[in-house]
């Protein structure tokens, strides 16, 4: 075999090689300084919690923690964005974004974040997670009766006591002489909680009905105030007789007020005043939001018919029998042509 031979064989050998090598291998002729991409893991929202952190007169501060569901490879650059819109205007309240950063933690993750908004009305949150800017999943929870929520210093264990039988207000005339009538009001206050109060007063204006003048006030200290039991306050006041009066009660402490009523006071004979007080419960509620199905609407009902656009005598049987007559008076005309 010449050397023109050997040469040619040698390479036709090398080149099976490397075919065979190729298709063993896809990654063998490969640049080994480029690595394949990484499909990322998916990043969803298991879940949001939402409570009250902080209260104060004007605001409260959401503490919302996300529980994130993560699955498969690393994922990089997740953010999560909570917004607030007003339940009524739909106006947008606050917004807070959160950066986790790579999550690769297969399971759930929990991630804080809070929302500060006006103590007032109820709001639609709105929790987004987001790898770059890819929106991976969405949560809405609606809350309401956020003015329900007190700050320290108006929460109290200490309340007027309202019974069907015992009112929390009651008043009665002590004394009446030169056109000045004493008046005796008791109070029934009750503690709820487990410890004595002692630092709650009770403060009477009493104002003329007619002109909403102040007749005359009062403060009474309540005393000490047994966890779990009601205590009668009573207090004194001198007011002209012969007018109808509104007597305004509430609970002081510290200079703040924790519960207030009404009760009216008829010195008038020849008219009754009436305190008609309506007290709606605030209660602060989180739901998940859920959209409200559209109502049925209501099935067309076909309007009558009017007798005057039936014609009697003209219906299926009538239109029946004439085309057979049709029928037999053709038949017989054949026959007599015949």
């Amino acid at each position: 075999m010449n050397r023109e031979a050997l040469l040619a064989a040698a390479a036709l050998g090398l080149l099976v090689v490397v075919a065979i090598a190729a298709l063993a291998g896809p990654g063998v002729l490969a640049d080994p300084g480029v690595e394949d991409p990484v499909e990322p893991g998916h990043v969803g929202i298991a879940e949001v919690a939402v409570s009250p952190a902080e209260v104060t007169g004007e605001t409260v501060q959401l503490q919302l923690s996300t529980a994130l569901a993560h699955r498969g490879n690393a994922a990089d650059n997740v953010t999560v964005r909570h917004r607030a819109y007003d339940a009524d205007s739909g106006l947008l309240a606050a917004e807070e974004t959160v950066d986790v950063g790579e999550v690769d933690v297969d399971g759930e993750q929990s991630v804080d974040a809070t929302l500060s908004v006006p103590r007032e009305g109820g709001y639609r949150l709105e929790t987004t997670v987001f790898r770059g800017t890819e929106r991976l999943d969405t949560s809405t929870t609606t809350i309401r009766g956020v003015e329900a929520l007190e700050p320290p210093y108006e929460r109290t264990t200490v309340s007027f006591a309202d019974r069907p039988v015992l009112p929390s207000l009651s008043v009665g005339v002590e004394d009446a002489a030169d056109g000045t009538a004493t008046l005796r009001i008791s109070a029934l206050v009750a503690n709820g909680g487990d410890d004595p109060v002692d630092d709650v007063e009770l403060r009477i204006v009493l104002r003329q009905a007619d002109s909403n003048v102040v007749a005359d006030e009062t403060v009474e200290p309540v005393g000490e105030l047994r966890p779990g039991r009601t205590h009668s306050v009573d207090a004194t006041v001198e007011v002209p007789d012969g007018y109808n009066y509104y007597v305004d009660a509430a609970l002081v402490r510290d200079d703040v007020i924790i519960d207030e009523t009404r009760e009216a006071a008829n010195l008038d004979p020849q008219e009754t005043l009436d305190v008609d007080e309506t007290r709606e419960e605030i209660e602060f509620e989180i739901e998940e939001f859920a959209e409200e199905a559209d109502e049925p609407r209501p099935e067309a009902t076909p309007a009558p018919r009017d007798a005057e656009e039936e014609t009697p005598g003209f219906g299926p049987v009538a239109a029946l029998v004439a085309v057979i007559a049709l029928a037999l008076l053709l038949a017989r005309s054949r026959r007599t042509e015949r």
